[in-house]
C-alpha cells in the first residue's frame, strides 16, 4: 500500500511540475516588434517613422530588481528609451508613453512617466553609455520606487503607484542604426571584499561556497578548473523539507566542459569534492547525464544538459516526516574536510564510500527526483543523512556560471 500512495505522489508531483512550467511558458515570453535580437544584441529594424519596442520574458523583483543596457550605436537620433511597462504594453509606443510605464530617454535626459511629454530628469546618453533601471525593495503606502542609473552611478528616482501587475524591462528605439547590449541579470549595490567571493543580500542563502563567486541569484565558477580536486562548492544554508522540498538551477553558461551538478548532500559534505561522488550525497551530472550516489562511477540516468536548460532536484518525503532541528543551521564555522585518501586512483582520490558503505542504511528512506526542463528524469530511493539533504551545485571548467531558485514552487 505504501508504493502505491508513494508512485501516485510520484505522478502527481510530475503532473504539477508540468503545469507550472506550461504556465511559465505562456507567461514569460519576451515580445518585441521592430526590433532583431541576437543573444543579448537588440538592433532597430523599422524605418525611423515607427516605434520599436521591446519587452523582456521576466518581470523585475526581488530576486532580480535591476537591468542594464548599454548604448553601442545611437543611430540616426539616438531616441533609446529604457525603463518599465506592463506585459501587454503596445509595442508601437515608447516605454513611458503610456499609463504604468516609465522610462529615462537618452536622446534628451528626460523621463517619461506614463505620458508622452517628458520631464527633465538627467543628461543626455551617446555611444558607450550603460543605463541602469531599478526598483526599491521597500514599498510605502501603495508606491514602488523606480531608479535609473548612468554608467553606474544613480541619476534620480520616481515614486509611482504600486500595481498588482508586474512591471517589465523595456526598451526602446525609433531610429536607423540603433543598436544596444541588453543585460537583464545586472546587479546593482553589490560589496566586493578582498576574498573570492563577490555576495550580496541572497548570502544568507549559502552556507558554505569554495571557489564560487555569488551575484544575486547567479553562481560562478572561479576555481582553476585544471584537474578532478579543482571542484567548486556551494552548499545551501537549509536543508530540503516538507515546505521547500524543490529547486532548480539553469545554466547560464556552460563554460569549457560543463562539468555542472546538481543535488543533494549532508551537512559536512567535502568542499573539493563534486556532488554525488562521496558518502551521504546524490546528484545529476549535467557534462554526461549520469547520476552519482556516493561513488565516483556514475549511473545512466538521463539525458545530458546544455546552456539554457533548468536541472531540478526534489524530494518526496513520507507523510509523517519531520526533521528536528532542522533550522538549527548557524553553527557553520568549523571547516570540513574530507578524510585522508587511502587509493591511488587519481580520478576519484577518495575511498570514504567504501569504507563507510552500510553506514547510513538504517534511518529515514526518501525518494529523491531529478527534472529537466520541467519534465522529470528519474527517482531514486536513498536514506536521509542526520540532519536532512542540503542543496549542493558543483561546477568544475572555467567559465561554468548557473542561476539558482531556491524555493521556484513557492508563491
Amino acid at each position: 500500500m505504501d508504493d502505491i500512495n508513494l508512485h501516485y505522489r510520484f505522478l502527481n508531483w510530475r503532473r504539477r511540475i508540468r503545469e507550472i512550467r506550461e504556465v511559465r511558458a505562456v507567461r514569460y515570453r519576451e515580445r518585441l516588434k521592430r526590433m532583431l535580437r541576437d543573444g543579448d544584441i537588440l538592433r532597430y529594424h523599422g524605418n525611423s517613422d515607427e516605434v520599436g519596442c521591446f519587452v523582456a520574458a521576466r518581470p523585475l523583483s526581488k530576486r532580480n530588481r535591476y537591468f542594464e543596457v548599454t548604448i553601442i550605436d545611437t543611430g540616426v537620433r539616438g531616441m533609446i528609451a529604457v525603463g518599465l511597462v506592463p506585459q501587454l504594453y503596445k509595442l508601437d509606443h515608447q516605454p513611458g508613453w503610456l499609463p504604468h510605464s516609465v522610462a529615462f530617454h537618452a536622446d534628451d535626459g528626460k523621463l517619461y512617466n506614463g505620458n508622452t511629454v517628458g520631464q527633465q530628469f538627467g543628461p543626455k546618453c551617446c555611444r558607450g553609455d550603460r543605463i541602469g533601471c531599478g526598483i526599491s525593495l521597500d514599498a510605502d503606502d501603495g508606491q514602488l520606487t523606480v531608479f535609473f542609473t548612468k554608467n553606474g552611478k544613480e541619476v534620480g528616482s520616481v515614486e509611482i503607484p504600486a500595481s498588482p501587475d508586474a512591471l517589465y524591462p523595456a526598451v526602446g528605439m525609433h531610429s536607423l542604426g540603433e543598436e544596444v547590449l541588453l543585460d537583464l541579470h545586472a546587479d546593482w549595490g553589490m560589496e566586493e571584499d578582498d576574498g573570492q567571493m563577490i555576495v550580496d543580500s541572497h548570502e544568507e542563502d549559502w552556507a558554505r561556497l569554495h571557489d564560487v563567486k555569488v551575484t544575486g541569484t547567479l553562481l560562478e565558477y572561479t576555481g582553476k578548473g585544471k584537474s578532478i580536486v579543482d571542484v567548486g562548492l556551494a552548499q545551501a544554508r537549509r536543508p530540503l523539507n516538507t515546505r521547500f522540498h524543490y529547486y532548480e538551477l539553469e545554466i547560464t553558461d556552460a563554460g569549457e566542459k560543463c562539468y555542472i551538478a546538481l543535488g543533494l548532500a549532508r551537512r559536512d559534505y567535502p568542499k573539493n569534492r563534486h556532488p554525488g561522488w562521496s558518502r551521504g550525497s546524490i546528484a545529476y551530472h549535467a557534462d554526461d547525464g549520469k547520476l552519482f550516489q556516493g561513488s565516483g562511477v556514475g549511473d545512466a540516468f538521463g539525458p545530458r544538459c546544455f546552456e539554457g536548460d533548468i536541472m531540478g532536484c526534489g524530494i518526496m518525503f513520507p507523510r509523517d516526516y519531520s526533521l528536528d532541528g532542522g533550522d538549527d543551521v548557524d553553527d557553520w564555522d568549523l571547516e570540513v574536510l574530507p578524510k585522508p585518501s587511502e587509493v591511488q586512483n587519481d580520478l576519484y582520490a577518495s575511498n570514504e564510500d567504501e569504507e563507510d558503505e552500510g553506514e547510513d542504511m538504517e534511518g529515514t528512506k526518501v525518494t529523491v527526483f531529478f527534472t529537466r526542463n520541467g519534465k522529470v528524469v528519474g527517482r531514486r530511493e536513498v536514506v536521509l543523512p542526520a540532519g536532512g539533504f542540503y542543496p549542493t551545485i558543483g561546477m568544475m571548467s572555467t567559465g561554468e556560471k548557473v542561476r539558482v531558485d531556491l524555493h521556484p514552487l513557492s508563491g
